[in-house]
C-alpha cells in the first residue's frame, strides 16, 4: 500500500485514525502496530513474519543489554548488541545483496574461463519493501541502549509500534529510538498537531502527484532515448533532479504529517538541499535521517576527522561508498557514492582555496546543483554503461543529435510549466515544514487547492510508487 493511492487516503487512513482515537491510551500503540502490519503486508502478507522476527530479536537484545549494563557485565552487553547487528545486517545482506554477489561471482569466474565454478542459482530473492529502513531503525535501538543513550523498552507492543509504524516504515525517515522513546510512552494529541499533520499530508501528496510524477515522465523520455543531444540530455537530468527531490521530500512530508496525526513529532528529512553552496552542505541538507545515521553509527566510530587527514579522507570515502551501496546492489549506486565521496574529499582538501569561494552565492548554488545533477545520472541509469553514455551526451562527447520527435516530446508547455513551478518551490518558496507551522486562512486555502488538484490528478493516474520504496 502506498500513501499516494485512493485506498490509503480514503479507506485505510480514516479507519486507522478512527480506531486510534477511539482506543484507550494503553491500547493506542497496539492499534498502531496491528494496522501497520496490515499496511505493510497488504500485497505480500508473508513480509510480516520478517519484520516480526527482526523486531523480536532486537527487543530481546535490548532487554539483555539493559540487564547486562545494570549488572556491570560489559561482555554480555557487547554480545547482545553484536547479535542484534549481525541479525539485522545479515537480513539486509541476504535479501538485498545475495543475488548481486552470486551474479557478480558468476560473471568473474566466467570471464576467467572457470565456468564450471559458476553458482547458477535456480531461485531469485525478492527484496522486501522497506527492509533497508526498518533494519537500520531497529538496530539503532540496541546501539542506543548499549551506549546508554536510551533505556530498554519494557512492553513488546511499544517497541513493535516503533519499528513498524506505517508513516515511516517503507521509506523513512529513519527515526532513531532516542528521538521518540518518550513519545512512545507519553504523547499529546492537540488540534495544532492535527492541523499541521493534515497540512503536511496534503502538501506532500501535491509534491508527489503534481510535480514528481510529471517530471518522472519527462525524465523517462530523455533517459529512454536511443540518441539524445546535450540540451535534451540536460533537460532530462533536470527533470529527474526535480522528480527525486519532490518524490522523496513529498513522501517525507506525508510521513511527518501522519506522525503528527498519531501524536508523534518525527525529525525532518530535508532542509532545502538544492539551495546548498557546496556538496558538503548538500549532505547536511539531503536525506538527513540517513546522513545522521551514517555519521553517528559509522563515520564517528571509524574516527571521524579525529585521526589525521588521511584517515578522515578514508572515512569519508568509506561512508559514501557504503551509503551508495545501501541504496542498491548495483555498480551505478557504488559509483554514485564514490562520486559524492570524491567531491567531499576535494572540497575538504581545497578548503578556502575552493573555486566555490570565489563565486557569488547564487553561482555556488548553481554549480552545486549541476554537480548533484551529474551524480543523479548514475542514480537513475539502468546500468553503468547507460550512465556513461548519457553523461557523454550531456557533455557532447561524442556529438549527437536528438531524434526528431524528442524535443517536441520534452519541451511541451505542460512539462515546462511544471519545471518552472518546481524551480520556484525549490529555490524561492518556504519549506513545507515551515509553511505548516503557523496556519492561517490564506495558507489553508492554498493547501486545500493543491490538495484538491492532487486528488483530481490522482484519479487519472495508475500505480504511484515512491522512488525510495525500492531501497
Amino acid at each position: 500500500m502506498v500513501f499516494s493511492s485512493q485506498i490509503f487516503l480514503f479507506y485505510f487512513l480514516p479507519l486507522t485514525l478512527a480506531l486510534y482515537y477511539l482506543a484507550p491510551k494503553r491500547a493506542k500503540n497496539g492499534i498502531i502496530t496491528l494496522l501497520s502490519y496490515v499496511f505493510y503486508g497488504w500485497g505480500t502478507p508473508i513480509l510480516i513474519v520478517l519484520i516480526l522476527f527482526s523486531t523480536a530479536v532486537d527487543y530481546a537484545c535490548g532487554l539483555s543489554i539493559g540487564r547486562a549494563r545494570a549488572a556491570g557485565a560489559r561482555h554480555a552487553a557487547r554480545t547482545a548488541v553484536v547479535v542484534s547487528m549481525c541479525t539485522n545486517l545479515g537480513l539486509l545482506a541476504f535479501f538485498k545483496y545475495f543475488i548481486f554477489a552470486t551474479d557478480s561471482f558468476d560473471t568473474v569466474v566466467s570471464a576467467l574461463g572457470l565456468a564450471e565454478m559458476r553458482i547458477d542459482l535456480w531461485f531469485r530473492v525478492a527484496l522486501p519493501l522497506g527492509i533497508s529502513f526498518y533494519t537500520f531503525q531497529s538496530m539503532s535501538y540496541t546501539i542506543d541502549v548499549y551506549r546508554g543513550h536510551a533505556e530498554p523498552i519494557r512492553r513488546f507492543v511499544d517497541f513493535a509500534a516503533y519499528v513498524a509504524m506505517f508513516p515511516q516504515l517503507v521509506a523513512g525517515p529513519i527515526v532513531r529510538f532516542h528521538e521518540v522513546d518518550r513519545q512512545l510512552l507519553e504523547r499529546d494529541h492537540t488540534p495544532e498537531k492535527i492541523a499541521r499533520g493534515l497540512a503536511l499530508l496534503a502538501l506532500g501528496l501535491a509534491k508527489k502527484v503534481l510535480i514528481a510524477n510529471p517530471m518522472g515522465r519527462a525524465a523517462d523520455i530523455a533517459f529512454g532515448a536511443a540518441s539524445i543531444a546535450a540540451p535534451e540530455a540536460w533537460f532530462g537530468v533536470a527533470a529527474y533532479s526535480f522528480q527525486i527531490y519532490f518524490d522523496f521530500s513529498g513522501y517525507s512530508d506525508m510521513a511527518l504529517g501522519l506522525g503528527l496525526l498519531l501524536g508523534f513529532v518525527f525529525p525532518r528529512n530535508f532542509d532545502s538541499p538544492y539551495r546548498s553552496q557546496s556538496i558538503t552542505e548538500f549532505w547536511g541538507r539531503w536525506h538527513l535521517s540517513l546522513s545522521h545515521w551514517l555519521r553517528d553509527y559509522l563515520y564517528l566510530p571509524l574516527g571521524g576527522n579525529r585521526r589525521g587527514q588521511g584517515r578522515t579522507y578514508f572515512n569519508l570515502a568509506a561512508v559514501m561508498l557504503l551509503g551508495g551501496f545501501w541504496h542498491g546492489a548495483s555498480a551505478t549506486f557504488v559509483v554514485w557514492g564514490a562520486f559524492h565521496g570524491a567531491a567531499l574529499i576535494v572540497e575538504r582538501l581545497l578548503g578556502k582555496r575552493s573555486p566555490y569561494r570565489r563565486l557569488p552565492g547564487w553561482a555556488q548554488v548553481a554549480a552545486t546543483s549541476a554537480l548533484v545533477a551529474v551524480g543523479w545520472v548514475f542514480f537513475r541509469a539502468a546500468s553503468l554503461h547507460e550512465a556513461l553514455r548519457y553523461l557523454g551526451a550531456m557533455f557532447g562527447m561524442p556529438a549527437a543529435e536528438s531524434a526528431a520527435l524528442l524535443p517536441g516530446l520534452l519541451y511541451q508547455p505542460f512539462y515546462l510549466a511544471v519545471m518552472a513551478i518546481a524551480a520556484f518551490v525549490v529555490w524561492v518558496a518556504p519549506q513545507s515544514t515551515s509553511f505548516a507551522v503557523r496556519l492561517n486562512w490564506a495558507k489553508l486555502t492554498a493547501i486545500y487547492v493543491v490538495f484538491a488538484l492532487a486528488v483530481v490528478a490522482l484519479a487519472t493516474q495508475t500505480f504511484n510508487p515512491f522512488i525510495y520504496f525500492i531501497f
